[in-house]
């Protein structure tokens, strides 16, 4: 049976097809394909980070040099002023190429250098963007926070010619506030998806485990069915193939008769292992295996009959006015129980009387109580004793009942079962 290990989430195809993976941020293809990026590095700019890079420079740039234009041609401001204006705003121009690998620290460098620079402010905008594009909501809240808080201070100092100091500050506010929202909705489509793909992980990951858990649930019921079945039948095969063994002197009809019961033994368990592996096969429903029904509450004497013949002393108290009105999964059941606490009886009590008693009525739910006194004499260890119990149990609560077992005040040993009926 395979196991899920893997905690994080696996490479999707997208990412690992050379068609598609340049459509994609390096920062998708990092969260989508970690594998993609070594441990500690970078990941590389994807063709389409070039193209928005340079789209981006080239605005900026545009922008820049139709401010120092203006600039150039403002006739209060000292050339000297001016020409340190524009190189700063040079400057800053080239550090957008830089704004993915340092967003923060160019968002604020570009605060500093935009305050006293009028051709740097486009590429302090640019800065802005990148961080609430790479970053979460407190950086962005800081940065732009800044840029407008110095906004009015800024207007003051160098005011727009032909623009009213409070619509220069309202133009301000709502390119900062369109350059912000702009970079936070584009953040917010990443995370979408990145999150689509983590609940489309969880998900699978979900159905495989549900899947294993089916599998193995259905292996258990498989191995518990063997059992229930196969247990039987063998213990009536060692039983006599014992008595063979030790009596090799025991009179002739007695020798035939332990041997038609070995050989109606081994025909019987035959035929219920083709009836488990019938049902394995083609998938049958509970209730038929191989075209032979399963047995009900009415199949219980005949089993009793079965091991008194083998040799057990039985006695059968059977207060189940109508057999046939027991569901038959209930009957199933409790058919099951029986059959298992027989089989243990005979093993661990060989020589024992052992008392199956049933009673119940529609309404009130079915009780199945086997018990045997202790052993005349000590009985030889059996490989793997107690896991039929732990089955029964199991079997019982999946019924929606119950079953205890334990000794009994004198030695011996008890079962109690009780299935719901009605």
């Amino acid at each position: 049976m395979s196991t899920v290990t893997e905690d994080r989430p696996q490479p999707v195809p997208v990412p690992g097809n050379g068609l598609r993976r340049w459509m994609l941020p390096s920062a998708v293809v990092r969260e989508l394909d970690p594998d993609a990026v070594p441990e500690g590095r970078r990941p590389r700019r994807t063709a389409r980070d070039w193209a928005v890079d340079t789209c981006c420079f080239l605005m900026v740039v545009l922008l820049y040099l139709v401010t120092a234009l203006s600039l150039v041609q403002h006739p209060d401001v000292p050339r000297g002023l001016v020409a340190a204006d524009v190189v700063l705003g040079g400057l800053a121009c080239l550090a957008v190429w830089v704004r993915r690998r340092w967003p923060v620290g160019l968002a604020v460098a570009m605060i500093a250098v935009g305050f006293v620079s009028s051709t740097a402010g486009w590429a302090e905008l640019a800065s802005l963007f990148t961080v609430a594009v790479h970053r979460p909501f407190r950086y962005v809240a800081w940065t732009a926070g800044a840029t407008l808080a110095l906004a009015p201070l800024y207007y003051w100092l160098r005011p727009e010619s032909g623009l009213p100091y409070l619509a220069s500050l309202v133009f301000a506010l709502l390119l900062t506030v369109c350059v912000v929202g702009w970079g936070m909705f584009v953040r917010s489509k990443r995370l979408l998806m990145l999150s689509l793909r983590d609940r489309a992980h969880r998900a699978e990951t979900e159905a495989r485990l549900r899947a294993e858990q089916a599998q193995r649930l259905a292996r258990e019921d498989i191995a518990r069915e063997m059992h229930d079945v196969l247990a039987h039948r063998l213990t009536l095969l060692s039983v006599h193939a014992g008595a063979l063994e030790f009596r090799p002197d025991a009179p002739r009809e007695e020798i035939v008769r332990a041997a038609g019961v070995i050989r109606e033994s081994s025909h019987e368990a035959l035929q219920d292992l083709r009836e488990i592996i019938g049902v394995l096969r083609t998938g049958g429903s509970d209730d038929t295996a191989g075209g032979r029904p399963q047995p009900t509450l009415a199949a219980l004497e005949p089993l009793v009959a079965e091991c008194r013949e083998a040799g057990m002393k039985i006695t059968l108290d059977h207060r189940v006015a109508d057999p046939g009105a027991v569901p038959a999964s209930v009957g199933r059941t409790a058919y099951r129980i029986a059959q298992e606490a027989l089989t243990n009886a005979r093993k661990h009590a060989p020589g024992a009387e052992v008392t199956l008693r049933l009673t119940g009525a529609d309404g009130d739910g079915l009780a199945i109580t086997v018990t045997n006194p202790p052993p005349e004499s000590e009985a030889p260890p059996v490989p793997g004793s107690g896991q039929g119990l732990i089955g029964l149990t199991e079997r019982a609560t999946l019924a929606g009942g119950r079953l205890q077992h334990g000794t009994t005040p004198d030695g011996g040993f008890e079962i109690r079962a009780w299935l719901p009926w009605g």
